[in-house]
């Protein structure tokens, strides 16, 4: 590989200050970890499960006890409020602890049927040395999905975090280490995206794990291509909600709008779209606006702090163009940005808004916005609101609200969706398959199914 060194900076969303300065690895650094990652992993997956777990359960507690570190770091580097930051470290030891506990299973051999004079099973042997390269919205969320499972299932590991948050990798690294991991086994490089490419491309890697956008996933695919491994893309989302006439409009207000909003709305399967029967649908708005307006947008250090900056200024005023694009052509506007007075063109700080009369004309209503906005569409049946909710490029979440739940199942069924919810949104329970449709991506983390891009089977077949 042809690189060249230089350094990488990470500008707090807060202030617009330097938080991390870290040199990008040099083609000596990246050779050399590669190689340690395939020598390391000879040796590790002849580890018994067992002995697995007991470290990577000994990591979970380091982490946990670093909890405020993690917390203060996520803060300055990516925007969270302060109050809601530790929740990734509680996010992380739930995802964690399952996918550990869920290897034993996972990973056992499928014994076949006895058939006279002969023996025949299938085992699950690691892949290899996998490579992660993580986002930094949810930065140890996303990144254990792939990297918990991996090292449980016998690979090495190398992971490439988001250059907005270098210090997720370090921490994790630090975490590894204190609990004894062998040296090698999971490894971590700050690079650009053209050596990102390179190692993509290098034989020494079996196995991508990429989540990011579109464009991101597109680049994975070429790099990888004809090199006949996996990969694993988790992209965008443009995630819908339907609340029906009989929804308990209380916990869907709520719910909704918290799906929408939480962490300024950057969340790959956050909710980005509602759609409301009509004769709910002004008593679901006022409800909804009034959440809103109670929002603090204020910097993520500040304990009174609900809505933070967005990661830059750039993604600020990408969703302040949707929303004058909706307004343009007769969307109503809910929210008066003078009430939130740090919201100004060309910082990362972004007033709320809640959008009524939208159409699929409208780019709020069809692109990834990624930010805190929402638009909210009058409905008059379940058919329409089912071809609403399909028409997108993307296909990660939808949810459904209302009481009768063999009708909302019914609905899900018909739903181009990865993960189908009903009375909630917004969260993976590390126990059901994450995992999209159309450009939302391909492949599963988490779950016993989480194992199976992570290892290959091999067939046994003995005569007696």
């Amino acid at each position: 590989m042809n690189i060249t060194s230089h350094i990488q900076q990470t500008r707090s969303p807060i202030d617009n200050s330097i938080y991390v300065e870290r040199h990008l690895a040099s083609s000596e650094e990246i050779n050399n970890t590669l190689q340690k990652a395939v020598t390391a992993q000879a040796n590790w997956r002849q580890v018994v499960l067992k002995e697995r777990a007991a470290i990577c359960h000994k990591m979970v507690d380091v982490f946990m006890a670093n909890e405020d570190e993690i917390a203060h770091e996520l803060c300055w580097m990516m925007g969270r409020p302060i109050q809601y930051a530790r929740g990734e470290v509680a996010g992380l030891v739930e995802r964690a602890r399952y996918m550990i506990d869920a290897a034993d299973d996972a990973l056992a051999s499928i014994l076949l049927p006895e058939k006279t004079g002969f023996q025949r099973y299938i085992k699950r042997e690691a892949v290899g040395s996998a490579f992660v390269v993580a986002p930094w919205n949810y930065p140890y969320l996303t990144a254990i999905n792939a990297i918990m499972p991996a090292i449980m299932a016998g690979n090495s590991v190398v992971l490439k975090h988001s250059a907005q948050t270098p210090l997720c990798a370090e921490q994790l690294f630090n975490a590894f280490q204190k609990a004894g991991l062998p040296d090698g086994v999971f490894q971590y490089l700050h690079l650009s995206h053209a050596d990102t490419e390179a190692v993509i491309k290098d034989s020494r890697i079996d196995y991508v794990a990429f989540t990011g956008s579109v464009a991101g996933g597109a680049m994975v695919e070429r790099a990888s291509s004809g090199r006949f491994i996996g990969v694993g893309l988790e992209l965008g989302g443009k995630d819908p909600a339907y609340v029906r006439a009989d929804a308990d409009i209380d916990n869907a207000v709520a719910t909704c709008i918290d799906g929408a909003f939480f962490n300024s709305g950057q969340s790959c399967c956050g909710i980005e779209r509602i759609y409301v029967d009509s004769s709910v649908f002004d008593e679901f708005v006022r409800k909804s606006v009034e959440i809103v307006k109670g929002y603090q947008l204020g910097r993520s250090d500040d304990e009174s702090t609900t809505l933070g900056p967005v990661v830059k200024a750039s993604a600020a005023d990408f969703v302040r163009s949707q929303i004058q694009d909706a307004i343009s052509k007769g969307a109503i506007a809910h929210i008066d940005a003078a009430d939130f007075p740090l919201d100004e063109v060309g910082t990362p700080y972004l007033a709320p808004q809640l959008l009524t009369n939208v159409n699929h004309q409208m780019r709020v209503m069809t692109e990834e916005s990624f930010g805190p906005v929402v638009g909210i569409m009058k409905v008059d049946s379940d058919e329409e609101a089912i071809s609403l909710m399909n028409d997108s490029e993307f296909g990660l979440t939808a949810s459904v609200f209302t009481q009768d739940i063999d009708t909302a199942v019914a609905i899900g069924e018909q739903l181009e969706t990865g993960t189908f919810f009903v009375n909630r949104c917004d969260y993976l329970d590390p126990a059901l398959a994450w995992t999209g449709v159309k450009n939302s991506g391909r492949g599963c983390t988490l779950s016993a199914l989480g194992y199976e891009s992570l290892t290959r089977p091999k067939s046994f077949h003995i005569k007696l």
